[in-house]
C-alpha cells in the first residue's frame, strides 16, 4: 500500500477518521496513529478513537476514548489466501471464554476507505516476548528471574491448553475443516501453498520435508481448534500472566498435536536451532509436553511428526518472507529461500544435511 512506504500518515489518518464518523454516525477523532514493527503476514495500525455515543433518541451521550488497532489484509500475501472475516469470526466466537482475545469492534470488508479490507478491536496493554532478537537472546525475557520465567511459561502453557479445551461447536463455521482427514486436507494445501510460492524454482529441504510428512502421515487422534501460529511471540503479558492471544492467521481444526509441535520447533528454533542458549527458567521440551498432556488430558503420541510437519510449514512461509525482503531492496543472500535459519532447523530434524551443503536433500 502506498501509506506503508509514505512516512506521512496523515492521509491515512484522514481516511480512517472519515471511516469511523461514517460507521459511528457522528463525528470522530483519530489521533496518534502509528504503524508498528511486525511479522510479514499482516498489516497493523494502532490509534486513539474519541467520539460522543448517540442516546436512542440521537442525543449525543457521553464522550468516549478508546485505543483500537485495525488490521489490514496485506498488499504482499505472505499465504495464498487471506481470510479476515474468519479470523474476526474466530475472535467474536472467542469473546467470554478461558481463551483471553482482544474485544472486536468493527469488521470492513469494503477495500474503499483504507485501501483494503480491515477489522479493528481493542488494544491490549502488556508485554510480547519479541522474535527480533528471539525472547532467549533479548529482551524483557531474559531480565526475568528464573522463578519468573517458569511462571510465564507455565501461564502460557496453560493459555494454549484453554484452546485446546475448547468445544468446537462453538466454531460451527469451521465445521468443514473438521470434515475427513484434517491433517491430509493440510498436507494437499501447503502442497499447493509451496507450488504457488516456489514459481518452479526447487526448494529441496521443504520438497524432503513435504515427502517424509506424507509418508509417515500419523492417524488423527483428536480433532481441537488449532490456534495455528502457536507461540508465546503472539501472547501479551501482563504480570506475569496472557492477557490476550493474538494472530489467528492460520486458525483450523486439527489434532491439536500440531499446535504443540509448532509451538516446541518454534521455541526450539529460536534458542538451540539458531545457536542460542535456552534462558534458565524455561521448561524444556519433555516438561512442556507433559504439562500439556496432563492439561488436554491424553498422551502426545506424535509430538516429532508435529515438529516437523511445523517446520516444513515455516520453511514454506519463508519462501515468500525472502521474496518479499528482496521486493524491499533488504540484503539477504542469494540463496536465502532455500538456506536460511529455518530450513537448517529443518534438515535437523529430519536428519540430513544442511541447505547449501548437499545439492539434493533425499530420505
Amino acid at each position: 500500500m502506498a501509506w506503508e512506504q509514505d512516512r506521512d500518515l496523515e492521509p491515512l489518518r484522514r481516511r480512517l477518521e472519515a471511516w469511523a464518523s461514517e460507521r459511528l454516525r457522528g463525528p470522530a477523532r483519530v489521533s496518534n496513529l502509528a504503524v508498528p514493527g511486525g511479522g510479514f503476514s499482516n498489516e497493523t495500525l494502532l490509534f486513539d478513537l474519541d467520539w460522543r455515543e448517540k442516546a436512542a433518541d440521537g442525543a449525543h451521550g457521553a464522550s468516549r476514548r478508546e485505543a483500537l488497532v485495525a488490521r489490514l489484509e496485506p498488499a504482499f500475501r505472505v499465504f495464498p489466501h487471506y481470510d479476515l472475516e474468519r479470523q474476526f469470526r474466530v475472535l467474536e466466537r472467542l469473546q467470554g471464554s478461558p481463551v483471553p482475545v482482544p474485544g472486536v469492534r468493527w469488521q470492513e470488508p469494503d477495500p474503499g476507505p483504507l485501501g483494503a479490507p480491515f477489522y479493528v478491536m481493542e488494544r491490549v496493554e502488556g508485554l510480547i516476548p519479541p522474535d527480533r532478537p528471539p525472547y532467549h537472546a533479548g529482551g524483557w525475557v531474559t531480565e526475568l528471574a528464573p522463578a519468573e520465567r517458569t511462571a510465564l511459561w507455565w501461564n502460557a502453557v496453560a493459555t494454549l491448553v484453554a484452546i485446546h479445551r475448547l468445544d468446537l461447536r462453538d466454531f460451527d463455521f469451521l465445521a468443514a475443516e473438521a470434515a475427513g482427514d484434517p491433517l491430509e486436507r493440510q498436507l494437499a494445501d501447503y502442497r499447493r501453498f509451496l507450488a504457488w510460492a516456489a514459481r518452479g524454482r526447487p526448494q529441496p529441504t521443504v520438497e524432503a520435508a513435504l515427502a517424509w510428512l506424507e509418508r509417515e502421515r500419523p492417524a488423527v487422534e483428536a480433532t481441537a481448534l488449532c490456534w495455528g501460529d502457536a507461540r508465546p511471540g503472539n501472547m501479551i503479558f501482563r504480570e506475569g500472566r496472557c492477557v490476550a492471544v493474538l494472530d489467528w492467521e492460520i486458525v483450523t481444526v486439527a489434532d491439536p498435536e500440531q499446535d504443540l509441535g509448532w509451538w516446541l520447533f518454534l521455541d526450539w528454533h529460536h534458542s538451540t536451532g539458531i545457536g542460542v542458549p535456552r534462558l534458565t527458567g524455561i521448561p524444556d521440551r519433555e516438561e512442556t509436553i507433559a504439562r500439556w498432556e496432563e492439561g488436554v488430558g491424553r498422551a502426545a503420541k506424535h509430538v516429532h511428526y508435529y515438529e516437523v510437519f511445523a517446520g516444513f510449514r515455516f520453511g514454506v512461509i519463508m519462501i515468500r518472507v525472502a521474496q518479499h525482503l528482496a521486493s524491499l531492496g533488504l540484503p539477504i543472500p542469494e540463496d536465502f529461500e532455500t538456506n536460511n535459519p529455518c530450513t537448517r532447523a529443518l534438515a535437523h530434524f529430519l536428519g540430513v544435511a544442511p541447505p547449501g551443503e548437499a545439492e539434493d536433500v533425499a530420505l
